[in-house]
């Protein structure tokens, strides 16, 4: 099972992100570094494990006030050997297909007005995140009531939990595991410490991302270790 890291942008900072609630959101502060710059969240990170994947969500473009374009290209490019998961809302382009050390995320909050539809358009070069607040899928039934439009690789955010202590939602996550065997599942929201890990990692759960903990230092160096 890989563990995945998070950095959440926001006005060009790296902010703390709490159960969905984005106007609460802060720039992070962390004993993994000084500031909340991105290099040196990224740097805390790197020197805690040698992850291989990071995840990132450009705020600013998800709710539609700006971008982290010209930043994102500078960390990708800073970090080649990093892959990252990319989520600023809907692609710009004709197809979200991987390019350099990107692979681009859509998540269904993204998808509110029907733009589900285009999904076949992308073919599978992409990561879908379903994006549940409590038992709802932002996004709209249809995403789940046809799978047919899913790439190989799905996210199961549980935006509630993320940054709550409270936990993985383990039953959703078992019951897609159930449903759909056949795609590579990643976990995301409410991962506290290395017995969540291995209650998902029992599951089959294929990845895990993950901020709160590594900055709350209840997953540490030791933890990963047994991790990809």
């Amino acid at each position: 099972m890989q563990i995945i890291p998070v950095i959440d942008l926001m006005g060009g900072c790296v902010v703390h992100a709490k159960k969905g609630q984005r106007d609460h959101y802060r720039p992070i502060q962390t004993p993994l570094c000084q500031g909340s710059t991105p290099h040196a969240v990224i740097d805390g990170l790197m020197n805690l494990h040698d992850f291989k994947t990071l995840y990132v969500a450009d705020l600013d473009a998800l709710q539609g006030i700006g971008d982290h374009d010209e930043l994102l290209s500078h960390l990708q490019a800073d970090y080649a050997d990093l892959q990252f998961w990319i989520d600023r809302g809907m692609p710009q382009f004709e197809s979200p297909n991987p390019s350099g050390n990107q692979i681009t995320v859509i998540g269904s909050e993204s998808l509110v007005d029907d733009h589900w539809g285009i999904l076949p358009h992308f073919g599978k070069q992409f990561i879908l995140s379903l994006d549940f607040m409590g038992d709802a899928l932002i996004g709209g039934q249809k995403l789940l009531d046809d799978p047919s439009l899913w790439p190989d690789t799905i996210i199961v955010m549980s935006l509630a939990r993320v940054g709550s202590n409270e936990g993985p939602d383990f039953k959703r996550l078992r019951e897609f595991r159930a449903w759909w065997p056949e795609k590579v599942m990643i976990a995301a929201g409410g991962v506290r410490n290395a017995d969540d890990l291995s209650v998902l990692d029992s599951l089959g759960v294929a990845g895990v991302l993950i901020a709160s903990a590594l900055h709350l230092g209840t997953i540490g160096s030791k933890i990963l270790q047994n991790y990809g």
